[in-house]
């Protein structure tokens, strides 16, 4: 098997890039650079003063860990010294980042970013991720504003996750397929490991907090009463499987197939989930392997984002799960 590494490849598929193309292979080769860096602190987090609560909360009130803001300071340093990403949208931070440059080009990119998917599962030893996507400026060469993070799915130019687990992977789109890395420590390079990523047709695995059952929606409860009945379109009760760290359990459903749900409840009735960090760039992920991301309503590759930290349902994987579930909450409401 040929070995090609991820710098190989993305200067490849340069070709298929629709704009920037060497500035979209340098700010890819940042992520990159930073990706391996976290890699280092997570496999070292057990060794070190890097585990547990900072004692502050990021913007969603959701308690900071150690690792979190390492991470967050790692990639903006990583994103701020490549020259191509004039600014970026963390879930740990209250508002964006602009790098305003003086005497140089501003880059013609925004990046969003979750650094530290499933950080609650940091303490544990479970894996967890990090999620990015990447957006055209509305205007090149200008300093980033919030308008430029605030664009629809769409709009996206590239988008990808990294698995910090037993192995770390990258995967990532930037519209012309998935494609997956895997990170040989030996040599220090993410190889190609995974090529043309595609979701399973057929899918037999549902990852759901079930504990939030009767705060759920009748729809939704009669999906999860689908899911584990002997006639849904398996013949016999889907698998449960529940990580609690996106990553890891869309990762798994990618290979797999199955569905991802964190739909809304009573208590959060848009759910947990941040529109821009984690469900659009997850959805042009899983669309591009020939799946399906929706909030139950609405593709979340068209909706539009209002706010920087707007949370959204998420009904994401196997395409003919994802239309059942809309099929009966539309029934049931």
């Amino acid at each position: 098997m040929e070995i090609v590494t991820i710098n190989e490849f993305i200067h490849q598929q340069e070709k298929s890039f629709p704009y920037s193309k060497g500035d979209l292979s340098s700010l890819l080769y940042d992520m990159v650079i930073a990706a391996k860096v976290v890699h280092r602190e997570v496999n070292r987090a057990g060794l070190a003063d890097i585990l547990g609560e900072m004692g502050s909360t990021n913007i969603q009130g959701e308690d900071q860990k150690k690792l979190d803001v390492l991470a967050n300071d790692l990639f903006i340093r990583a994103l701020r010294a490549g020259e191509k990403c004039c600014g970026v949208a963390s879930e740990e931070l209250d508002d964006f980042v602009a790098f305003n440059r003086k005497g140089t080009s501003h880059g013609h990119y925004v990046v969003c970013i979750d650094p530290l998917d499933g950080s609650s599962n940091i303490d544990v030893n479970v894996s967890i991720g990090t999620i990015f996507s990447i957006y055209r400026t509305l205007e090149a060469d200008k300093p980033a504003t919030e308008a430029d993070f605030l664009q629809p799915g769409r709009k996206l130019v590239a988008a990808g996750y990294v698995l910090y687990g037993s192995s770390t992977m990258l995967v990532y789109t930037t519209g012309n397929g998935v494609n997956g890395f895997t990170l040989d420590p030996s040599i220090g390079e993410f190889l190609l490991s995974h090529p043309n990523l595609r979701i399973p047709a057929k899918g037999a695995i549902y990852s759901v907090n079930e504990g939030n059952y009767t705060g759920m929606s009748k729809g939704m409860q009669a999906y999860l009463d689908y899911c584990k009945s002997s006639s849904n379109d398996n013949g016999k009760p889907y698998a449960a499987r529940y990580i609690g760290s996106l990553v890891a359990d869309f990762h798994r459903n990618l290979l797999k197939g199955g569905i991802y749900i964190y739909p809304g409840t009573i208590k959060d009735p848009n759910g947990k989930l941040r529109l821009l960090y984690e469900c659009a760039p997850l959805a042009f992920i899983c669309e591009q392997a020939g799946g399906k991301a929706t909030n139950g309503k609405t593709d979340i590759m068209d909706l539009q984002p209002e706010q920087l930290h707007q949370r959204c349902p998420l009904f994401i994987g196997n395409a003919q799960m994802v239309n059942k579930v809309m099929e009966l909450i539309q029934i049931h409401g």
